[in-house]
C-alpha cells in the first residue's frame, strides 16, 4: 500500500513540474536571467555595440552626482503621492457603489473597466488630443466659462498634474475589478447584524468594509506604488523630449531610457534600473510589515 502511495506521489510530482514547467521557463528567459544580466552590466561601461568593460562602482557614483537623477525621483514620487492615494480612495468608492442592487449595473462595471484594457498609446493620444492648447477638449469646455487657453502638456506648472489626472484615470479600472471581488467576499451576515445594532451605513463602511478588505487594500497599494514608480508611458507619448515641461515631468524610468537608448550608455542605464529596483524592494517591503501590524 505504502509503495502505491509512493507511486502516486511520484507521479502527482512529475505531473505538476510538467505544468509549471512553461511558467518556470518563461520567468527565467525573461525575467530572472534578464534580471542578472541588468545588475552584472550595472558595474560595466556596456555600449550600444555590445562592448563593456568591468568598471566597478564607477556608475553608481557618477548617478549621485548627476542633478538629472535627483530631478527625476522627484518628479516620480510627486506623481506617486498624487496618484497611488487617488487611485485606492476612488477605486474603493466606485467598487463600493457597483456592488450595489441597481439596474444596468453590468454596464457599469464594463464602462469603468475599459481604461484597463485599453492600451497606453491609445489612451495617450486621446488625452494629448483633449489637453491640446488649441483645439483641446478641455480649453473649449473652458472657454465655456471664459478661461484663456492653455497648452497644459507645454506649461511646467501643469504639465505633471495633468499627467497624475491620466495616470488616475488608467489606474482605477482594473483597482475596482480587484475591489469589487473583495467587497463579494465579505459576508452579508456582517451587515445585517450592524443594522439590527443601529450602524449606519457609514460606520459600517469603516467597521466592517475597510477592516474587511486590509489584505485587498495592501495588494492594491503595493501594485499600485510598483506601477507608479515605473511610470515611462505617459511622459515618453505626451511630453516627448523637446518638450520645455520634460524636465518637471522626467521619470526614473524615462531617464533609463534616455541614457540606455539615447545616450547609448547601456551599463549607466542598468545603474539607473539598480537603483529603482532597490526603491521599490524597500518601499514594498515597508508596506508589508506596516500591513502585519494592521492585521494584529
Amino acid at each position: 500500500m505504502k509503495k502505491v502511495r509512493s507511486n502516486l506521489n511520484r507521479e502527482a510530482i512529475k505531473w505538476g513540474f510538467i505544468m509549471i514547467s512553461p511558467v518556470v521557463i518563461g520567468l527565467t528567459i525573461f525575467y530572472i536571467i534578464p534580471f542578472f544580466q541588468n545588475v552584472f552590466f550595472s558595474f560595466t561601461n556596456l555600449n550600444s555595440f555590445g562592448n563593456y568593460e568591468l568598471v566597478g562602482l564607477s556608475n553608481y557614483k557618477d548617478i549621485l552626482k548627476n542633478p538629472d537623477i535627483y530631478i527625476a525621483l522627484k518628479n516620480t514620487f510627486i506623481y506617486t503621492i498624487f496618484t497611488v492615494p487617488s487611485i485606492v480612495i476612488i477605486s474603493l468608492v466606485i467598487a463600493n457603489l457597483l456592488n450595489q442592487k441597481i439596474k444596468g449595473i453590468g454596464i457599469y462595471r464594463t464602462l469603468y473597466f475599459l481604461p484597463a484594457v485599453t492600451m497606453p498609446a491609445a489612451t495617450a493620444m486621446i488625452w494629448k488630443w483633449i489637453y491640446n492648447g488649441q483645439y483641446g477638449l478641455l480649453n473649449q469646455i473652458l472657454a465655456v466659462f471664459n478661461v484663456e487657453p492653455r497648452s497644459f502638456l507645454a506649461d511646467p506648472d501643469t504639465a505633471m498634474f495633468a499627467l497624475i489626472l491620466v495616470g488616475v484615470w488608467m489606474g482605477i479600472g482594473m483597482n475596482v475589478v480587484y475591489f469589487l471581488a473583495g467587497l463579494q467576499s465579505i459576508p452579508k451576515t456582517y451587515y445585517e447584524a450592524a443594522t439590527l445594532d443601529g450602524a449606519s451605513p457609514v460606520k459600517q463602511f469603516f467597521t466592517i468594509t475597510i477592516p474587511s478588505l486590509a489584505p485587498t487594500i495592501t495588494f492594491v497599494l503595493i501594485t499600485s506604488f510598483i506601477s507608479s514608480l515605473q511610470m515611462f508611458d505617459l511622459v515618453y507619448l505626451m511630453i516627448g523630449k523637446d518638450n520645455i515641461a520634460i524636465k518637471n515631468t522626467m521619470s526614473i524610468v524615462y531617464l533609463f531610457y534616455q541614457y540606455a537608448i539615447d545616450f547609448g550608455e547601456k551599463g549607466y542605464g542598468a545603474a539607473i534600473a539598480c537603483i529603482l529596483f532597490v526603491i521599490i524592494l524597500v518601499i514594498t517591503f515597508v508596506q508589508l510589515k506596516l500591513q502585519k501590524k494592521w492585521n494584529e
